[in-house]
């Protein structure tokens, strides 16, 4: 993990990363906003993984803003994770990851597919530009320091 000290390292992608760079809470995540998981057993059944490393991942998440523990309506003994508007705006960050690695990483084509609920067309992540809309090429993109730099 990456330290929290960011005196040296006035970076948002490493901002980031601290946040949400660790394998299991992308892929709580990816459950959470990609296949609408909400129950702990079932985040549990569809990862494989240990109750206490799921427990504390669901805890810092909620933690962070980045899930709503909610009560399930008429069920005031179970308890639901629901993605927050902060992990919304994760959706295009966790499909361009997808879409790399279908791209480069699966072999045998890709294992899950995400879709316009509208006309069933494959969803695509790409970047544009806010001035002309031009779809951009990392060839055609160079970085410069920010007002935060």
């Amino acid at each position: 993990m990456l330290g929290r000290d960011y005196e040296n390292l006035n970076c948002s992608i490493a901002r980031a990363l601290e946040r949400v760079g660790e394998r299991w809470t992308l892929l709580i995540l990816r459950d959470a906003c990609l296949r609408d998981v909400r129950r702990f057993s079932d985040f549990q059944r569809s990862l494989g993984i240990a109750r206490n490393i799921l427990a504390t991942r669901l805890r810092q998440l909620c933690a962070d803003g980045l899930l709503e523990r909610r009560v399930e309506n008429g069920h005031p003994d179970r308890v639901e994770y629901h993605p927050t508007p902060q992990a919304l705006d994760l959706y295009t960050g966790l499909a361009a990851l997808m879409q790399w690695g279908d791209r480069y990483l699966a072999p045998n084509g890709p294992p899950a597919l995400i879709e316009h609920a509208g006309c069933g067309g494959a969803a695509v992540v790409s970047v544009t530009c806010a001035g002309c809309g031009a779809e951009l090429r990392s060839g055609d993109l160079h970085g410069r320091r920010g007002p935060g730099g």
